[in-house]
């Protein structure tokens, strides 16, 4: 008696979560074994702050340009960060197999943005301290602190994005070093704009003013729109 062939079952689709989750481990372990990125960001912003103490011929900064010196060295070692984010996936094969999983593909979005998000504050607990011995004076109080940081996780979610996104773009050109800056610099030039004029009052010499709840107003609907923006378009960007 012939019976009929067993129906192959489909094969099994991982949540998003598990799958985000699976990769952020992957992510952080693999920094943690073989350390690329995060040496790189850090000692870059404190050299760059360093070159600036000379370059200014200043032993203080305050307001304005302390703010925008600041922000100029945060956002080009994440620029740094971002140009390294794909590069051990592009080289060893694991986009491709992430591609053949029965996975959603934002989920590679998920777990680089947030990945790339905790490296950037990892930093900035370096460069900040730094930028403020070697540039401040006389330095920054406790609430100075918790100001900065809330204007620091505003401006990262939209850096982390818009790197990550542009980072899995430029990851397929040979020039990738070169295309990663050109295309997501203009898109942060907001961050960078609102960042700064959040940050000046914070290291002002006179003391710490508020921060002004409009440029914290322009980061929170940049960090929305871009980021459903990145969410929306990846998935298409990676079968590109």
């Amino acid at each position: 008696m012939t019976g009929r062939p067993p129906t192959p079952s489909p094969p099994r689709v991982t949540s998003t979560r598990t799958a985000v989750g699976a990769l952020l481990r992957k992510e952080l372990l693999l920094e943690r074994r073989v350390p690329q990125v995060l040496p790189a960001m850090a000692l870059f912003s404190v050299v760059t702050f360093v070159v600036f103490r000379f370059a200014l011929d200043t032993t203080s900064v305050e307001g304005d340009t302390a703010s925008g010196v600041l922000w100029v060295t945060l956002l080009f070692a994440a620029m740094l960060g971002a140009g390294r984010l794909f590069v051990a996936d592009h080289e060893e094969g694991g986009i491709e197999a992430l591609l053949l999983a029965p996975v959603d593909r934002t989920a590679l979005l998920l777990a680089k943005a947030t990945t790339f998000f905790a490296f950037l504050a990892f930093v900035e607990l370096i460069a900040v301290p730094a930028f403020a011995i070697l540039l401040l004076e006389p330095g920054l109080s406790l609430g100075d602190v918790g100001r900065l940081a809330l204007i620091l996780a505003l401006a990262d979610f939209g850096i982390a994005v818009i790197g990550t996104l542009f980072g899995a773009l430029a990851i397929q050109t040979r020039a990738r070093d070169l295309i990663l800056p050109l295309m997501a610099l203009p898109l942060l030039v907001p961050v960078v704009i609102s960042a700064a004029k959040a940050t000046a009052p914070v290291l002002a010499a006179t003391g710490a003013g508020a921060v002004p709840g409009r440029y914290l107003a322009v980061l929170g609907l940049y960090d929305l729109v871009f980021g459903l923006l990145a969410y929306a378009v990846f998935d298409y960007l990676l079968d590109d």
